[in-house]
C-alpha cells in the first residue's frame, strides 16, 4: 500500500488562498502552490482535482473566514454607524501594514475573473450582497437608534456605500495614498448624514 502524506486541509487552504490573493489566479502556477502549501503536484490533484478548484475552494474559505468573520465582529463590537465606518478602515489600515495593500481578495477576483467564470461570478456576487445587507441591516439599527437619520433609504444608501467600499478596495492597490483614501472614507460617512 503506497504511503499518503497527511495534511490539515485548512492550512492549505489557507496558504494557496495567500498566493492567489498576493498573484491572483493567472499569474499563479501550480509550482506556486506546490511551494507554497509544502504538498506535492498528486496530493494537490488528489485533494483538489485541479488549480481552479483549489482557487475556488480558498475563495468560499477567504469568504468564510475574513468577510464573514470581519462582519459578524465589527455588528458586535460597534454601534451601527461606527461599525461601517471600520469597515472601510479595516481596508485603509492595510496600506499602512507591511506588504498590505493587497486588497481584498473577493475584489480582485471580482476584477480578474468574475466576468469570464459564471461559478465565481456568483460567488463573488454573493458575498457582496452579505455585505450590502450588512451595510443595510447597519444603517436601520443606526435609524431606530437615532444615529441615521429616518428619512434614509437603507437599501438605496447601502448600494451606494458598498460601490464606494468596492472603488476604495481597488484603489488601496492602484493608489494607495492616505489622503485620498481617507477622503473616501469620509464622503461615504457623510451619506449617513
Amino acid at each position: 500500500m503506497p504511503w499518503e502524506k497527511q495534511f490539515d486541509a485548512d492550512e492549505v487552504l489557507d496558504r494557496a488562498m495567500q498566493a492567489f490573493w498576493a498573484r491572483g489566479y493567472q499569474a499563479t502556477s501550480l509550482q506556486d502552490l506546490v511551494q507554497c502549501t509544502g504538498i506535492n503536484r498528486g496530493s494537490l490533484y488528489s485533494a483538489f482535482t485541479d488549480k481552479r478548484a483549489l482557487f475556488i475552494a480558498a475563495l468560499r474559505r477567504y469568504d468564510s473566514k475574513n468577510r464573514r468573520e470581519l462582519l459578524a465582529r465589527l455588528e458586535q463590537a460597534f454601534e451601527p454607524r461606527d461599525a461601517i465606518r471600520e469597515l472601510f478602515l479595516a481596508f485603509t489600515r492595510q496600506v499602512d501594514e507591511r506588504g498590505g495593500n493587497r486588497g481584498c481578495f473577493l475584489t480582485n477576483t471580482a476584477l480578474e475573473l468574475a466576468a469570464h467564470d459564471p461559478e465565481v461570478g456568483r460567488l463573488v456576487a454573493a458575498s457582496q450582497q452579505k455585505i450590502e445587507a450588512f451595510l443595510a441591516r447597519m444603517i436601520r439599527k443606526g435609524q431606530a437608534g437615532g444615529q441615521i437619520p429616518a428619512e434614509l433609504k437603507a437599501a438605496k444608501t447601502a448600494r451606494g456605500l458598498l460601490a464606494s467600499l468596492i472603488g476604495l478596495i481597488v484603489l488601496t492597490r492602484s493608489r494607495p495614498q492616505r489622503a485620498l483614501l481617507d477622503a473616501i472614507v469620509d464622503d461615504a460617512m457623510h451619506r449617513l448624514d
